[in-house]
């Protein structure tokens, strides 16, 4: 495994948070919009690897001084509202065949970036104030990401085999497939995100505990996903679990064990429900009575001895079943409400189709030279040897599960220990292939 790479530069990474800005959303794709995006890539990787040493502190004052939160969060909600509006018409549109679907993905990418990237910075209470009133339009989108993972009708690792699937008649297919999965990852950071807004409650505004208790009522929604527990499954009688960005079986001795997903679940109800200040603000009416007592049957000692903090949730929660607890305290205060959602969805009502149309003119149809010089910039962002150095494991094999050695030499994204589990796989993995090999090739051919 290669050397963990060093993070950036104090200067350089002051740089690239100065320089971080707002986008059009008819921009998106475009050559400012790729600076930005190129930006935001290289603070992501940076904040891994300042995590990683324990230095992550300089990127949350840079972020805050240059008050760069707010500006996030609206790139995150302009790229959502993209994925769900001018996405879709792209897909649609029969005459637009991209001789490259890398630039479309890089977009889709984009989202995943930025979350993962306040994943990181979230842990600190000042990145949390710093985000002031767009805090609430950050809690809405937890909310959406998190209901989408409550009502999935199948387990997760479904999911990643619907992205593997039977080759499909076109690249904008195979490009939607990866999407899907995509969204799967972006709703578990976003569960840690909302994990970290949670354990500053006491610091939120009136109108966040609002947000999150009555508007969402998110902690009825978290106890939705311990019951169905999207991270987990059972296939051909072994338990799997989704963890650093993989599914994995899990040993029969282990399959007790809190993952750090199932942790953020019960940190983030601990928060919600045993903070005065939101106890004061929670209505405990008969159906919310009735969806945290189920939180009972979870609480064994098992899971308590691996979460001590868990034997106050269980106290709780036997106070609740005998008790009738006072309706919530109303505070006679003007509520703040979200603004970047519905301002993007006024502003570009009704002009999806002129979006998706002026994108593919401006942005997703490249010349072969374009392309080339886009090449060249993307190695250079996505340095597969630093995501290497970074991963915790060494790599498994993506048939069997076992260590491995071989790797597909055309994506350079699957690891196999066989040539024979190689080829078992080529059907589902060769549409991502098709898709990933795109940008390398021209890289291999034109370096």
């Amino acid at each position: 495994m290669a050397a963990v790479p060093a993070p950036l530069p104090p200067a350089e990474a002051e740089a690239l948070v100065r320089a971080l800005q707002g986008t059009e959303l008819r921009d998106t794709g475009g050559q400012g919009w790729l600076r930005q995006h190129e930006y935001v890539e290289k603070l992501n990787m940076h904040g891994i690897l300042s995590a990683s040493a324990g230095q992550e502190q300089l990127l949350t004052e840079l972020l805050v001084t240059y008050a760069k939160i707010p500006v996030l969060i609206g790139e995150l909600i302009s790229v959502e509202i993209w994925k769900h509006k001018v996405f879709p018409v792209l897909c649609r549109l029969e005459d637009f065949k991209p001789r490259s679907t890398f630039p479309i993905y890089v977009v889709l990418h984009h989202e995943a970036s930025i979350i993962n990237l306040l994943e990181t910075v979230f842990f600190y209470k000042e990145i949390c104030e710093s985000a002031e009133d767009s805090i609430l339009d950050l809690i809405d989108y937890c909310h959406r990401k998190l209901t989408l993972l409550a009502a999935r009708s199948t387990k997760g690792q479904a999911v990643e085999l619907r992205a593997q699937d039977l080759a499909s008649p076109s690249s904008m297919q195979e490009l939607q497939k990866q999407a899907e999965a995509m969204e799967f990852e972006i709703s578990l950071k976003a569960l840690s995100v909302l994990r970290f807004i949670t354990d500053q409650v006491e610091s939120l505004p009136l109108s966040a505990l609002t947000r999150m208790l009555n508007t969402h009522n998110l902690p009825c929604l978290l106890v939705e996903l311990v019951e169905h527990c999207p991270w987990s499954c059972w296939e051909a009688g072994k338990l799997k679990k989704f963890e650093n960005g993989t599914w994995h079986v899990v040993p029969p001795e282990d399959q007790v064990k809190m993952t750090k997903l199932d942790g953020q679940v019960w940190l983030a109800l601990l928060n919600l429900l045993l903070s005065p200040e939101c106890q004061r603000k929670c209505h405990f009416d008969g159906f919310n009575k009735s969806q945290l007592l189920k939180l009972r049957v979870f609480l064994t000692d098992v899971l308590i001895d691996q979460l001590p903090n868990l034997m106050e949730m269980q106290r709780f929660l036997s106070h609740l079943a005998v008790t009738e607890p006072a309706p919530p305290k109303k505070d006679l205060i003007l509520e703040q409400v979200p603004v970047i959602w519905d301002h993007i969805l006024k502003k570009n009502s009704g002009k999806w189709e002129a979006i998706a149309k002026h994108q593919v003119k401006h942005a997703f149809s490249p010349t072969e030279e374009e392309l080339k010089l886009q090449a060249r910039r993307w190695a250079q962002t996505y340095s597969l040897d630093m995501m290497e150095a970074l991963a915790p494991d060494k790599p498994r094999c993506r048939v069997c599960g076992v260590e491995a050695a071989k790797r597909c030499s055309r994506c350079r994204n699957e690891w196999y220990c066989t040539r024979a589990c190689q080829v078992q796989h080529w059907q589902k993995h060769k549409p991502a292939c098709n898709l990933m090999a795109e940008v390398p090739r021209s890289v291999v051919d034109d370096l």
